[in-house]
Parts: C-alpha cells; structure tokens; sequence
C-alpha cells in the first residue's frame, strides 16, 4: 500500500515539477514614459518579438509610466532582481558612480542622430556598458528619443532669460552645471513628478524631448518653448546581470536578436515621433514655440563650453576625444 502510495506521490511530483518546467520566463520590463513615445513603442515591440522568437518560453511584462518605480528608484529594483529590464536615460549612471555616462549630457555635443548613432555603435558605446557589469548590470542597447529642448512660462530667447528660474533636470552634474551656467537653478526631481511641479509653480521649466512633453501634457502648464537642440536624450536597455547569464543560451540569442530588431525600430520612428508631437503642440495653441536662431544658439554654447573642461577627467578625456572625432567625421561625409 505504501509503495502505491509512494509511487503515486512520485508520479503527481513528476507532472508538477514538468507542468513548472513549461512555465514561461518572466521579463517584467519597466520605464517611466508612456507607451505612445519611442521607449514604450520599443518596449511594446521588444514584448512582441521576444515572445514570438522564443516560441512561448518567454513572457515580457511591461510596467510603463512610472507603474512600478519612479526613475530615482528602478535602478536599484533592477540590480535587487526586482525587476528584469529597464530603459533609462544614460544621465541615471551618475548616482551609481559610472559617471562616465555623463558624457552624453555635454550640451551641443552631437551635431545629428547620425553622428550619435556611431558614437554609440563604436569602442565608446562598448566601453561603456562594460563598466556597468560590476554593478550587475548588463547593457544591451542604446535607444534614442531625441533632442531636448526648452520650455517656461516665459520666453527664452537670451541667455538673461533664464536668470533665477527654477529649472527640473534629471540627476546628472553635467546638466547640473549646464543649467547653472545659463543663470538658472537646477531642480533634481523624478520625471512622473514634473507635470505637478509645473502646474503648481514648484519649478518654473523644464528640459526635454517634444514626445516627452506632450505625452506627459507639459505643454497644458507651459507658456514658451524655444527649440534649443542642446542636448539629447539617450536610454541604454539593460538587465539584471544574474538573469541573464542564468538564461539557457538559445532564450539569450532569442532575445537577443529581438532587442536588435527593435534598437533599429527605435530610432527610426524617434524622429518622426517627435516632429509629430511638435506639431501637436503646435496644434494645442498653449504654448508658442520659438527656434532659436543660429547666432544665439552660439552664444549659449559659449556660456556652456567651460563644462566640456571642468568635467573632462568625470567623463574621461580619451571618451571626450573620440566622440569629438567621430562626430567631426560623421559631420565631414555630409
């Protein structure tokens, strides 16, 4: 009787533990946009190419709009295993001490996307990532979503424009001392909190990408506008290091192959997706966009050039050296 018993519970133990080995790997992926930008489009495309490439052995949970953590928070949820997968902008390294990051933050530094894209695609975009793996971080791609511009309840068209007004930034001292050197005071806060700031006056302006803005309805609480261009905004998708190298290596290669497929998907609609935007603030008539001419955009570049040198041993001189290159030859082809 007992041996039936025993060969019973054996059997049900078998059908358990077969029934478990068929459950899907779970990759809970969470950023702080909305799906309608070009990270929560990526994310919504990486979700369907993942989960087709690896025929149901994967399932990509997204958590967007700040769902799970706020921006200050997802990094360190993503090194505890909270969480598999994140995008965050590259300025969210400083905190964890790879400041070299930061080098992305230099205002004026990219003349394009293209010259961007090579950057990240080169020795630069590599040695980068490999300093995250101490931290038990892996980095699979670099996204972009665009040029940031400026926006306040009142015009910013001169540099004296700026003096005094409390500006939100991302934690970054780059920024930090980009914004201090145009006059105004630098305001660290979590990006799900800013549309609140501005509406209560908490901080009078922002910096960011126009899909930013609207999809966040920035541009309800804000005045003025003036395409600066001065600087852009690049997201790195990366993983707990522990769960990835624990996949079986064709789940790795599966999503692997997704996230390239996915990185191209990225920046070809990141352009359109903001001049879209653009147009429908525009279209709101709530805020009156202003380009910054060439002539003043010189001259705020000049206010700013110090920190190229002031932060040149944060970022590395070798990292500052050959970006500059690269964007010098990429600007020599056109």
């Amino acid at each position: 009787m007992k041996l039936v018993q025993f060969a019973g519970a054996a059997i049900a133990f078998a059908l358990f533990t077969g029934a478990q080995a068929q459950q899907p790997i779970v990759v809970k992926f969470s950023h702080v946009v909305t799906d309608d930008t070009p990270k929560g489009k990526g994310a919504i495309r990486f979700k369907e190419l993942a989960e087709a490439k690896a025929r149901g052995r994967v399932k990509v949970e997204i958590y967007p709009n700040s769902q799970l953590y706020k921006d200050r928070e997802e990094l360190e949820a993503l090194q505890l295993g909270a969480v598999q997968m994140l995008a965050p902008s590259v300025s969210k390294f400083g905190p964890l001490g790879v400041r070299k990051f930061e080098v992305f933050d230099l205002p004026y530094m990219f003349a394009d996307e293209r010259s961007l894209e090579q950057v990240v695609e080169g020795p630069v975009g590599t040695g980068l990532f490999k300093l995250l793996e101490p931290k038990g971080i892996v980095g699979l791609a670099y996204w972009f979503n665009g040029f940031k511009e400026f926006t306040a309840n009142k015009p910013l068209r001169k540099l004296d424009d700026f003096r005094g007004l409390k500006i939100r930034i991302q934690s970054s001292k780059v920024i930090e001392g980009e914004i201090k050197a145009l006059g105004a005071i630098p305001q660290v806060m979590a990006f799900s909190e800013v549309y609140t700031a501005l509406q209560q006056g908490v901080v009078d302006g922002e910096e960011n990408t126009p899909s930013n803005k609207y999809t966040q309805k920035m541009h309800e609480v804000q005045k003025h506008m003036t395409m600066s261009d001065h600087g852009v905004v690049m997201y790195t998708v990366v993983v707990n290091k522990k769960f990835w190298d624990g996949l079986p290596a064709d789940i790795r290669k599966a999503l692997s192959e997704s996230m390239a497929e996915t990185t191209r998907y990225v920046w070809d609609i990141a352009k359109k997706g903001n001049d879209d935007a653009l147009a429908k603030i525009k279209a709101a008539r709530t805020t009156e966009v202003y380009l910054l001419p060439p002539a003043e955009k010189a001259v705020w570049r000049k206010a700013m050039l110090p920190l190229y040198r002031e932060y040149e041993d944060v970022v590395g001189k070798d990292t500052l050296e050959s970006i500059e290159k690269t964007v010098a030859q990429s600007s020599a082809k056109k």
